[in-house]
């Protein structure tokens, strides 16, 4: 595979609705199209495509894109491409609830074309990136338009940026009836709020946190056993089981393939 990646940390008041973004151009060598599993990651993925298109397999099926978002979810997806030019947002789910204006729940799990998402001009923003002279004018273009638009946008309620903001920062361990009490709301108006803003309820995006922390011991020496202890796991087998099904596959094969 031949690739081209520029990237860019987005500017200080764009960082609370964008966690990363990207400009790729990917060509495979031979004429097999390129095919990856993609993991959960807790975030909202957006992708402005300028030339080529991607086909998603997920437990629904398969269907064929081109620009996109996709809602944090909690499965595992096969893409699969040839030739690919366009550029990758990568957004916590408060800033996707608050660029998109609308119940981060719709989007959860599911990918939609973003023409049929919303009103906005998505075709001519996609059109000006296409056609601007490099990779800084594309991201100076999208610094514009995407604070012009999250301005435009729902404010998350600062409770469940909190409670969010706690799950993360324990790796999903935070006990959820806990964060409830704390705010002040019953259990069930808490995951109603969350699971409207953040798209997933609390005890969901916990087991998301819980897998990502996995993923990242896995990166390192430490034993399947003990990269289970450490993320909050009963033990190796109910980590095993948990990647099956976040990963579709066990944590040894995970790590054996590098991904």
């Amino acid at each position: 595979m031949q690739l081209d990646v520029a990237e860019r940390t987005p500017p200080p008041e764009l960082a609370p609705y964008i966690a990363r973004y990207s400009g790729y151009s990917l060509r495979p060598l031979g004429s097999e199209p390129i095919r990856r599993r993609e993991i959960p990651t807790g975030l909202v993925t957006v992708i402005l495509t300028f030339e080529g298109k991607l086909t998603i397999t997920d437990p629904g099926g398969s269907a064929t894109f081109s620009s996109f978002v996709a809602g944090i979810d909690e499965h595992s997806v096969l893409t699969e491409y040839g030739e690919l030019h366009g550029m990758q947002l990568d957004l916590p789910p408060l800033g996707a609830y608050r660029l998109f204006g609308l119940p981060m729940r719709e989007l959860a799990n599911t990918t939609i074309e973003l023409d049929a998402l919303d009103e906005r001009p998505w075709s001519a923003l996609i059109t000006q990136l296409a056609d601007a002279p490099g990779w800084e004018e594309r991201f100076a273009l999208l610094d514009e338009t995407l604070l012009g638009w999250a301005d435009e946008g729902p404010a998350p309620d600062p409770a469940v940026a909190w409670a969010l903001r706690r799950l993360q920062h324990t790796g999903g361990l935070a006990p959820v009836g806990a964060l409830a009490a704390e705010i002040g709301w019953s259990r069930r108006h808490f995951g109603a709020r969350f699971h409207e803003q953040v798209g997933m309820g609390p005890k969901a995006t916990a087991s998301v946190l819980r897998f990502r922390h996995a993923v990242r011991l896995l990166g390192t020496e430490a034993t399947i056993s003990d990269v289970a202890a450490a993320s909050g796991y009963a033990d190796h087998s109910h980590l095993t089981r948990e990647f099956r099904r976040l990963a579709g596959c066990t944590p040894s094969e995970y790590r054996l393939a590098g991904a």
